[in-house]
């Protein structure tokens, strides 16, 4: 049995550790960065942002990680099956990038050598807006993404880690509906609310050191209702919850374990293979064939992160907390595997 948060309340206890691990449909935990008790340093916030119709996408990070901040601006193209991203990274940047201690309000911003990126609230939308000057052949990326119809229910967890004071809160928005134009290197990416979608990822944390995760996600509509998913799992002590969840007009329907299975090729993972996905419920039976795999590896010892964020079109069954069974064909989203040592 998973235990689901119904009531708002701290989210930390005056030791810095998680008072009600489990997850919720609502960000109903209230996260204070002051009542953390580790270092700055070891403090992880970030707000990314994907938004991707069938033909193309924009992935958008800012975050701070103590002694690492980072700010990413991704363009991939799924018909052309390429992709550009550009990652700079500041040094002991330790909270003052600001970010918000709720995904409901405030404005992230960042600005550094020739790119800016912003996320701000306006009205009930979010606005992204971006631009790197020399981000594709040398040539400038700027764009501005307007996020509507955000859902009533999303994915809210809080996981604890075995090592006391570290935890990591979490909160999944799917199912936004995205419109906007991008221009880069001279072409136009335009984005309409009938075919594109967007979802947050929003987290604050103490994180341990050496850590691997696994994370699908998926926005999208059957029969013209706003359908999706978030998976995922590999770090912390995640017997209260899961973060496994279906989103279907607006609702939220709670899974039990979901596994990847990534195809192996000479003893290494075969990320541009068909992976499947399979649940202990049988409530979440998929086939994903890849597009493109969004792989970077920084490897300097003491840190390291290898990423692969591989995207593609899934197809198979979904079931809803009531019995009903969401058949999709074809649905883009993404599935990855990152490895961090941070």
């Amino acid at each position: 049995m998973q235990h689901e948060i119904t009531h708002s309340a701290p989210l930390l206890n005056d030791k810095g550790s998680l008072r009600e691990p489990g997850y919720a449909k609502k960000l109903l935990p209230v996260y204070r960065r002051a009542d953390i008790r580790a270092g700055k340093a070891r403090i992880k916030e970030w707000d990314y942002y994907l938004a991707a119709n069938d033909h193309f996408a924009v992935a958008l990070t800012i975050a701070d990680n103590g002694y690492m901040g980072l700010d990413s601006i991704s363009l991939l193209h799924f018909d052309e099956k390429w992709e550009r991203t550009k990652s700079p990274m500041r040094v002991f940047p330790m909270g003052r990038t600001g970010l918000p201690e709720t995904s409901a309000a405030g404005d992230t911003v960042i600005t550094g050598n020739g790119y800016g990126i912003a996320f701000r609230h306006v009205g009930d939308s979010r606005v992204l807006t971006f631009r790197m000057g020399d981000f594709l052949d040398g040539q400038p990326i700027e764009g501005r993404l307007v996020l509507t119809e955000e859902p009533e229910e999303s994915m809210v967890i809080a996981t604890p880690f075995d090592k006391p004071g570290h935890f990591y809160y979490n909160q999944k928005i799917n199912c936004m509906r995205v419109s906007g134009e991008v221009n880069a290197a001279g072409r136009v990416y335009r984005f309409a609310p009938e075919d594109s979608f967007a979802v947050l990822d929003w987290g604050r944390g103490v994180w341990t050191y050496h850590n691997t995760w696994y994370w699908g996600s998926a926005s999208g509509q059957v029969d013209g209702v706003p359908f999706g998913w978030n998976i995922g799992y590999g770090f912390g002590d995640t017997s209260a919850a899961s973060e496994n969840m279906l989103f279907y007009g607006g609702k939220a329907h709670k899974l039990s374990q979901v596994c990847f299975h990534i195809p192996q090729r000479d003893g290494k993972d075969d990320f541009l293979s068909p992976w499947r996905f399979t649940s202990d419920d049988g409530r979440f039976e998929m086939k994903f064939d890849p597009i493109l795999d969004r792989a970077a590896c920084t490897d300097v010892k003491l840190i390291k992160s290898d990423q692969h964020q591989v995207f593609g079109r899934f197809t198979g069954a979904a079931t809803l907390d009531d019995g009903q069974v969401i058949q999709v064909r074809d649905m883009l989203g993404f599935a990855e595997k990152v490895e961090n040592k941070w």
